[in-house]
């Protein structure tokens, strides 16, 4: 295969975290940001090695990590603007080539401009030019968020029609175009398509980190809804058929793992519901960090994905300041592959 999208579950080199600031969403609560951000990057980088990119002063963020516990061979600062804090979405989507590691800098603008992402659609280019990721950097004239695709490292990209078919991203997509092009930029082979599933506050049209993630090339761990009188039931419901219908390269079913949903979180400012969820979590070299929110559910997902990963550590990280921006702990960090 002359490129591939590795597997998160593959070594990793760093995540990249962008670090929260006064004139982001979570500028109204930026002691909140920093307390949760410094919690995260304390956790990473007990498995693996932290690029932080910040606004301004540098010296005194690392200052910061440093006393929270980071290890100093283990944090690299560097100082860019951006818009605000989810990696996910602007940071690179590295791929492997016969050639060598290729990061590939594809548009993001903002979730088919719902907000605006100027400076975040920069930012991979200028990180490329600051310092020295391992491989080459491409630009990519496509809208795509890492948020939006999900790889098994086998050539199967597990992905959500609502989203990679928005005309408001791409004017003119079509199922066919997507699929050519990831083929061609991250070496599908296959393209699974889920037409269901969604959780209420999302502002990404159903990113498939929202909802169903590889933990194997032959296991997905799903949101879940058991209440019928959940809004939720009907779409996560409709998802887990489409789940069960899917068949891996070698013709079998998966083993789908389903992660419970959380009692409903509300926005404390005008009480519209966030999309709190469990399978927006991080596979990072020997470690599984998982979203919590102080709910009797976050402890079952702990446990059944403590099963879907027995040969990693898997800790629950409360997300409750992450969520109140409508995004949780996958979100905001984007992995940068090591040696496959």
């Amino acid at each position: 295969m002359s490129t591939l999208l590795p597997a998160e579950w593959a070594p990793q080199a760093a995540v990249q975290l962008t670090w929260p600031h006064a004139d982001g969403d979570f500028g109204p609560m930026l002691d909140a940001a920093h307390d949760q951000f410094l919690r995260l990057a304390v956790a990473i980088a007990e498995a693996t090695p932290l690029l932080v990119v910040v606004p301004d002063r540098p010296e005194a963020r690392r200052a910061e990590l440093l006393a929270g516990g980071v290890a100093p061979e283990r944090l690299q600062m560097v100082a860019l603007p951006s818009n605000d804090v989810w990696a996910r979405d602007h940071g690179p989507i590295t791929v492997w080539r016969e050639d060598g590691w290729q990061h590939l800098d594809f548009r993001f603008d903002g979730w088919g401009g719902k907000f605006d992402a100027t400076l975040d659609n920069a930012l991979t280019a200028q990180l490329a030019e600051q310092i020295r990721l391992p491989g080459m950097t491409a630009s990519v004239d496509w809208v795509l968020e890492g948020g939006s695709i999900e790889s098994d490292g086998a050539g199967t990209i597990l992905t959500t029609a609502r989203c990679l078919l928005d005309t408001a991203r791409n004017p003119g997509a079509t199922r066919e175009g997507v699929e050519a092009l990831l083929r061609d930029q991250l070496g599908a082979q296959r393209v699974l398509w889920l037409a269901h599933g969604d959780l209420l506050g999302d502002d990404t049209d159903g990113h498939i980190d929202t909802l169903a993630r590889f933990c194997s090339p032959d296991c997905i761990a799903y949101q879940a809804c058991d209440d019928p009188s959940d809004a939720h039931f009907d779409t996560l419901r409709a998802m887990a058929d489409e789940l069960g219908a899917l068949r891996t390269a070698q013709d079998k079913p998966y083993q789908l793992i389903p992660l419970p949903l959380p009692a409903a979180v509300f926005d404390p400012e005008d009480g519209h519901r966030l999309p709190a969820g469990y399978a927006n979590f991080l596979i990072s070299n020997a470690l599984v960090l998982v979203p919590t929110y102080d709910d009797p559910a976050d402890a079952i997902a702990l446990e059944r994905l403590h099963a879907a990963f027995p040969r990693h550590r898997v800790r629950g990280v409360d997300c409750r300041t992450l969520i109140r921006q409508h995004g949780s702990l996958h979100c905001v960090t984007m992995q940068i592959p090591s040696s496959p």
